[in-house]
């Protein structure tokens, strides 16, 4: 980490990581405010394709969240519209919820050839018809980019299915392949890591999701720090092709690890 052991960035996950359907874990606040009082770079790294940033800074402010502004939180909507922008996209079709949809406004979403679909969370609008135009969206030459392909979410009734499941039945239906804006993608921790101006090697990854949180900041150098909360599932941890640097019961005791040099 450079000519000091103390970490400079701290990414954080937030549903399952700061809080529980926006209600924070225990110490969580405290945690917070103890990292940016450090003068380590934070930056909120959410999956969640169903709202804006905008909308996710409200939120975190009434949960008593120290927050500067929007732009301390990433999501993988602003990742897409990147994406879009480096492979030259005028058209998009956009499976995402309403609320979403202002931050693709630089693209037109009307017409039958976009040249991408871009996939999020929609909840249970998903059925047959919306499947199969996409599919033929696809096979007409329109490329994919998943928000993120998480496979299962943690709801008030136990584990859910996730997106992920509709974009790899698309991808074999068309013998496609999707991009990936979200996590676990290197491109969206590459964005994460522009943010802040540091060095990956002195970022922490903190999250309850070993694949998404752990293994893609992973790939770029970030060390990964793992809670016990959310959607933590020891059979998950035990399959995984990467291993924590660090596994804490919550983010309370992730202040005490920001001076902790490599194992």
């Amino acid at each position: 980490m450079g000519g000091s052991d103390r970490a400079t960035g701290v990414l954080l996950d937030l549903d399952g990581t700061v809080h529980s359907r926006g209600v924070p874990f225990p110490g969580a606040v405290e945690a917070l405010a103890r990292i940016k009082q450090s003068g380590a770079g934070v930056r909120f790294l959410s999956n969640t394709t169903t709202q804006p940033r905008s909308s996710i800074a409200a939120m975190l402010a009434s949960m008593g969240i120290p927050i500067g502004s929007p732009d301390e939180i990433l999501t993988p909507a602003e990742a897409a519209v990147e994406l879009l922008r480096r492979r030259g996209a005028a058209r998009c079709f956009l499976c995402v919820e309403e609320a979403l949809k202002p931050v693709f406004g630089e693209f037109e979403t009307s017409g039958d050839r976009p040249d991408y679909v871009v996939i999020g969370d929609i909840g249970r609008r998903w059925d047959y018809e919306l499947v199969n135009r996409l599919f033929r969206l696809v096979m007409n030459g329109a490329g994919i980019i998943a928000l993120h392909r998480n496979r299962y979410w943690r709801t008030e009734d136990g584990l859910s299915v996730d997106i992920g499941a509709f974009v790899a039945g698309l991808e074999y239906a068309a013998g496609a392949r999707a991009e990936v804006a979200g996590k676990p993608s290197r491109a969206f921790f590459r964005l994460a890591v522009r943010s802040l101006r540091l060095d990956p090697s002195g970022i922490l990854s903190v999250g309850d999701d070993v694949e998404s949180d752990i293994a893609g900041a992973a790939a770029l150098g970030i060390r990964g720090v793992l809670v016990r909360t959310g959607k933590y599932d020891p059979r998950e941890v035990g399959r995984a092709k990467v291993i924590p640097w660090r596994t804490v019961d919550s983010i309370a005791d992730v202040p005490g690890l920001l001076s902790d040099g490599p194992p």
